[in-house]
């Protein structure tokens, strides 16, 4: 009974944690690259602010949109708070962890993409319709990449749960694994056109006609623009959680101790700020590609996570 009480409230503080921590991870990526563009640096708590505005101001809604269009802002926000629940962050031991592996993740990132992009094609507007057809691509290219990406860890602990990952890897020796090594590469561009962000979108541009995520809520106000931002900075929280989990588990309680769990936080902390640093260090360095060049560079993405495959399926 203990041990189902103590997993319960590690999946808990684990969302509780994804829901706090995912507004102030986005705050902390856009002060680095202010600072690394040499613009003001905006305060690590302007996320909230912006979300505390939203949810107090009125939400518009067209005459003509439907009740899907109302619907999505909480059924993505829903989909990715539990895609956050799935991932071990400060524990593995999760009672979501067995209903759903890495293959359901990817499916709950793809159900919240389709909802997105029918919800922006529903009021009928030109940039709405644009920029799901944009987002349908990426996702189209962005997912069997990210599926070639978890297989690679999967191959290696004989599992496609990620606490099953998490706890083979902590456990195993360190080695240098080269099929890792192509997968790392291939997961870091996909989390870059996943989450919107430079050289495949511009999370911080309104020039319509290069716009992707941006053109896709355009019509949101209020509430539910709120929801759809907080849903956004859950997705890049989910990203990097899922990059540490595979590429950098160490850190994560694999014992049914909440003392465990406490000292877990620091580090997912500190690993967090690390990656945000890295995050705004390859927008800094990157330019916007054209949106042709996008496929050739998910395609490139896919190639690498098939090269892991291959590499691992040689040396052993």
């Amino acid at each position: 009974m203990a041990m189902n009480v103590t997993g319960v409230l590690a999946q808990v503080l684990e969302i509780v944690l994804a829901l706090l921590a995912a507004p102030l991870l986005s705050g902390w990526v856009d002060q680095c690259r202010a600072r690394l563009q040499n613009r003001v640096v905006p305060p690590l708590t302007q996320p909230y602010r912006v979300l505390n505005k939203l949810f107090h101001k009125e939400s518009v809604v067209a005459h003509n949109a439907s009740s899907l269009f109302r619907f999505t802002p909480y059924g993505v926000f829903g989909a990715m708070m539990l895609a956050c629940g799935i991932i071990p962050t400060l524990s593995t031991d999760l009672p979501l962890a067995p209903a759903a592996d890495a293959i359901a993740l990817v499916g709950l990132f793809a159900t919240a993409r389709v909802f997105v992009a029918l919800a922006a094609m529903d009021v009928g507007t030109a940039f709405g319709t644009m920029a799901a057809r944009r987002e349908m691509l990426v996702g189209f290219l962005a997912e069997p990449a990210l599926l070639m990406t978890l297989f690679s860890a999967s191959l290696i602990t004989h599992s496609t749960s990620l606490a099953n990952i998490v706890e083979t890897m902590t456990r195993r020796p360190f080695t240098l694994e080269p099929s890792l090594a192509f997968a790392g590469v291939a997961f870091t561009m996909v989390s870059l056109a996943e989450n919107a962000r430079v050289p495949v979108d511009n999370p911080a541009t309104h020039l319509e006609l290069t716009m992707i995520h941006e053109a896709l809520i355009l019509e949101y106000s209020g509430r539910h623009l709120a929801m759809m931002e907080w849903a956004s900075s859950l997705k890049l929280f989910a990203y990097s959680c899922i990059g540490l989990a595979i590429f950098f588990p160490w850190g994560v309680a694999q014992i049914d101790s909440p003392g465990a769990m406490l000292t877990a936080a620091p580090i997912l902390a500190f690993k967090l700020g690390l990656g945000g640093m890295t995050l705004a260090l390859i927008e800094t360095a990157s330019a916007k590609m054209r949106l042709f060049r996008v496929p050739e560079f998910l395609a490139t993405a896919f190639l690498l996570a098939v090269i892991g495959l291959l590499v691992h399926e040689l040396l052993t």
